[in-house]
């Protein structure tokens, strides 16, 4: 029977599948990686007490690259290019979604208008990295390989969550909310459209590597349709959504130490 679950397995079982997936992860924690140390170290001075948490959402998003790269390793395995029809990150870039990377290659000091686009922007990316996430722990927190680098790294993509959405609140109670409520749908409606085309783009290689039938392909070109459907229709709404998290000050305190090893 087909599932998420049998999905992701067959991708596991196999050396090939398993690298272009750690290559594309890897490659996608990099690139936030850099996006957020270039935006802690361009904040405006009136928001200084928010370079710390993202600089260390950016370490995060680092030590993730790390993690997929020591998968690979674990196995023996080098990685690979990523296809640029599955680069998550660049798509939503060019799509204009985010900080442009021009912008923020430049030592000009952003406003704070960049710093609300910014946690709006990752507030509807990371409620995607949670759910993604969560559904690999779902299936994989007990995996002899995988295990605990799925659990380490949901942790983290639930602070990153919880500290989008205590920001943005904060920045909604000083009188931003009309702009922030505007970015966020501007971004989700467009997330949505970005990951079903490098979810296809994504099941496209890894039916070539596993030699998926056509019956097989259609099926699954046929639920990220789905997917699609239901968020166009509604479900882009959980991403727009803002609520004080449980967790307060979630990326705040001490950087924690490095990773062990998986």
């Amino acid at each position: 029977m087909l599932s998420a679950r049998s999905l992701f397995q067959e991708i596991l079982d196999n050396d090939d599948s398993f690298r272009l997936f750690c290559s594309i992860a890897a490659s996608g924690e990099s690139q936030g990686g850099w996006e957020n140390g270039r935006i802690a170290a361009l904040v405006p001075e009136s928001q200084s007490e928010l370079a710390p948490k993202i600089a260390r959402h950016g370490a995060d998003e680092d030590k993730h690259g790390r993690i997929f790269h020591a998968l690979l390793r674990k196995r023996g395995l080098e990685p690979v290019p990523v296809p640029p029809d599955t680069d998550y990150t660049m798509r939503l870039e060019r799509g204009g979604i985010g900080l442009a990377h021009d912008k923020l290659r430049r030592d000009e000091p952003l406003t704070v208008q960049d710093v609300v686009t910014y946690l709006a922007h990752s507030r509807v990316t990371e409620q995607r990295a949670s759910e993604q996430m969560a559904l690999l722990t779902k299936h994989f927190a007990g995996h002899a390989d995988i295990g605990r680098a799925v659990r380490m790294i949901s942790a983290d993509e639930d602070n990153h969550l919880a500290y989008c959405h205590e920001e943005l609140l904060r920045f909604a109670e000083a009188g931003h909310g009309a702009v922030i409520e505007r970015v966020l749908r501007e971004c989700a409606r467009a997330e949505i459209r970005v990951y079903r085309d490098v979810s296809l783009a994504v099941m496209d290689h890894m039916g070539r590597i596993l030699g998926w039938s056509g019956a097989k392909a259609a099926v699954l070109r046929a639920g990220i349709h789905g997917v699609h459907a239901y968020e166009r229709l509604g479900g882009w709404r959980r991403m727009v959504s803002l609520v004080m998290p449980q967790r307060r000050d979630a990326l705040g305190g001490p950087e924690p130490a490095a990773e062990p090893a998986v």
